[in-house]
């Protein structure tokens, strides 16, 4: 038998364990670039995570001995030929990780002779088809991680030989059927990630062959029910996500249980003594429920423990030194709790990577001593005081550093640059004071920096080029992301389940409020906040080069001086925030330009001039407030008019046309009469018309004129 190994595919194939079903006699090959013209003879056919793209070739149809046909991982997409029913022989078919619609699905079902089909991670949006019933030889089937609707088909019922369904993180809805427990050989039965509901009335007595169960957000509610104690095989439950309420079942401790999930649930109590000593536990999340109380000094040694999450609980009282000291632990989240007391010391040489005891009540200087394999270090909201230790510079793999809402003093330190995987650094609402060290901006890995509300002083470092995180997107995988993997790699016979482990949000203030960007968002983000200090002088030009930055809040400080026009070349920004400073000048046109942009805040400044109406800032919903104070600034954002805007007063008229006349007759006709009586009156009042006094009768005699020669 021939079996075809293509591009990154894999290398060896061990026939004596992963590949059962297989004949003793297999040749293998490794080729780069390959026809399926003249490979009749194929019965193997592996191309799995080439970035292959575009639809299947049709001649991969027809290759009449082909059984096991893996394309996994790549970015195939597009209809399925008919032709796909030629493929008699093919018993495994495995699609997953590629962009497969619904057709893909409809198609494959006319192979009655698959054993497995793995159609996960793709584009599948449809409800499951009945047609699914007919798959009389089927064992394993994942439909997991795509956008499948309805309900769990009834028609699966005649699937008699079961042994894996996985359906998980789809949009399936309804009654989550009794039946599915009546499969006698159904071994890894995932539901969870749903819109399931969980009869909690209905009795079932399944067959004590489960080894995985998952009802993650299944509507489980009350105790967890009592048949899952029959199942003697199970190592893996997960029943995160449900309003499951009660302590912690003592039943479980006689159970081969190594993947325990109970988070998110109601769970009250302690947790019971020989915990570790009676159950080879891998992982243990019991995250955000109420368990109280100290952590039993007798739990037990917890040698197989690899990850443990206690967060979001009551529980208080000192770690027990044991805990810390565990070989295999690599993830501890003991985060918001009330863990008080001396804070553990660890042992350099332990697999810790990831330690969140963030809001708890550890007090004292920052301790010291971590594992040198720190990835994660998480020590916010707690009381710890004094200085940064020298020592975290021994942590040459730490990638992300929370310190935040501490009662941390002194000044930045320089040996922070010596650091360089830091990706994120998180020292907001302490007391620092000083400057900020133009190092800490030579951390080029650095994504996220928040030194907000401290008692910064100085300027803003000029030279943020390299900040090379931020300056340009990287896409690359970070370590912040940690997975596990349950079982062996696909073994070609049975799963992987790979757990995404959960780690505290980081917290930020994100447009105007604050937000938590989750672990698995972080590495799209990237965030610059130095606001609430007492920072003086220009803002540096050289900030405009950042031009992966999602944030940039740089209010309430004392800066001075213009917006820079470099800052419309941060064309990811989304959230810019000047307020509260004593900027002037005008507010650039180049921030048209930035069309991510949602939030611009430029409130109590003295900026002037227009804001700007045209690209995103005309298009964005721009509130009054983020302008506000700011006496010179007009434009249609406030309801301002600029003086460029006011309409223009009128013509002045010439000056012989506005020239009174010196004469009117209408003045004629009033002054007249008005004249004539005053001088009446003026006549009366001086005695011009007093009458002479009467004559006596006598005449008198007639003087002569006298004439002048």
């Amino acid at each position: 038998m021939v079996i075809l190994l293509v591009g990154k595919s894999l290398k060896k194939l061990e026939t004596s364990q992963g590949c059962s079903g297989y004949p003793s006699q297999i040749t293998t090959y490794k080729v780069k670039s390959v026809g399926f013209a003249n490979l009749s003879d194929v019965a193997g056919l592996y191309m799995i995570g080439n970035n292959f793209s575009g639809s299947i070739p049709p001649q991969l149809f027809h290759l009449p001995l082909l059984q096991y046909l893996f394309l996994d991982g790549n970015s195939l997409s597009g209809e399925v030929p008919e032709e796909i029913g030629n493929l008699s022989r093919l018993q495994w078919l495995s699609l997953s990780g590629n962009r497969f619609s619904d057709g893909m699905l409809l198609s494959v079902l006319s192979l009655k002779g698959l054993e497995f089909l793995d159609l996960s991670d793709n584009d599948l949006s449809m409800e499951i088809p009945t047609e699914i019933g007919n798959l009389p030889k089927i064992s394993t089937l994942a439909l997991s991680d795509n956008r499948l609707t309805g309900g769990i088909p009834s028609s699966m019922q005649k699937l008699s030989k079961l042994e894996k369904l996985f359906l998980q993180n789809n949009l399936l809805t309804g009654e989550i059927p009794s039946w599915l427990f009546d499969f006698k050989g159904l071994m890894s039965l995932h539901l969870g990630g749903n819109r399931l509901i969980w009869n909690n009335s209905v009795k079932i007595a399944p067959n004590p062959s489960l080894g995985l169960l998952s009802l993650k957000s299944c509507g489980l509610v009350g105790e967890i029910p009592k048949w899952i104690s029959t199942q003697t095989n199970l190592y893996f439950l997960d029943l995160s996500k449900n309003n499951l309420q009660g302590a912690f079942p003592q039943w479980f401790l006689e159970m081969p249980l190594e993947y325990l999930f109970l988070s998110s649930n109601e769970f009250t109590g302690s947790l019971p003594p020989g915990l570790f000593s009676r159950l080879e536990l891998t992982v243990l999340a019991l995250s955000r429920n109420n368990f109280s109380g100290e952590l039993p000094k007798n739990i037990g040694d917890p040698t197989s423990l690899s990850i443990l999450t206690l967060s979001e609980n009551n529980f208080s009282g000192p770690i027990p030194q044991f805990l810390i000291e565990a070989r295999s632990l690599q993830l501890l989240d003991l985060s918001r709790n009330r863990f008080s007391g001396p804070f553990p010391v660890f042992h350099p040489e332990v697999r810790l990577a990831y330690i969140d005891f963030s809001s708890n009540d550890f007090s004292g200087e920052v301790p010291t001593t971590f594992p040198k394999k720190t990835i994660y270090l998480a020590l916010g909201g707690n009381k710890f005081s004094g200085g940064l230790p020298l020592n975290l510079t021994n942590l040459s793999n730490l990638e992300r550093l929370e310190l935040q809402d501490n009662n941390l003093t002194g000044e930045l330190p320089n040996f922070l640059s010596q650091i360089s995987t830091l990706q994120v650094l998180n020292l907001r609402n302490n007391s620092f004071q000083g400057l900020i060290p133009e190092s800490i901006f030579n951390l080029s890995n650095l994504r996220i920096l928040d030194v907000s509300s401290n008692n910064l002083t100085g300027e803003i470092p000029k030279e943020s080029r390299n900040l090379v995180g931020i300056v340009r997107a990287q896409n690359s995988p970070s370590s912040i992301l940690p997975t596990i993997d349950v079982g062996n790699s696909y073994n070609w016979s049975s799963e992987q389940v790979t757990i995404g482990l959960e780690i505290e949000d980081l917290i930020v203030n994100w447009k105007n409020s604050k937000q938590g960007i989750s672990s698995n968002n972080l590495i799209m983000y990237t965030l610059l906040d130095l606001s609430n200090n007492q920072l003086s002088g220009q803002i540096p030009a050289s900030l405009g080069a950042l031009k992966a930055l999602k944030l940039l809040n740089i209010s309430r400080n004392k800066l001075s001086g213009k917006i820079p026009t470099s800052f419309g070349d941060l064309e990811n920004i989304e959230t810019l925030d000047l307020s509260h400073n004593k900027l002037s000048g005008s507010i650039p046109l180049t921030l048209t330009k930035l069309q991510q942009l949602t939030i611009l805040d430029v409130s109590n400044n003295q900026l002037t001039g227009r804001i700007p109406d045209g690209g995103q800032m005309g298009t964005m919903v721009l509130d009054p407030n983020y302008f506000a104070n700011n006496s010179g600034l007009c434009g249609m954002q406030i309801d301002v008019s600029c003086p460029e805007d006011e309409p223009p007063p009128p013509t002045k008229p010439r000056e012989n046309d506005n020239k009174e006349p010196w004469f009117l007759w209408e003045g004629v006709w009033i002054g007249y009469p008005v004249g004539l009586l005053l001088a009446i009156g003026i006549m009366f009042l001086t005695g011009y018309f007093t009458l002479p006094p009467p004559s006596n009768r006598r005449h008198r005699p007639h003087r002569p004129i006298r004439r002048w020669n």
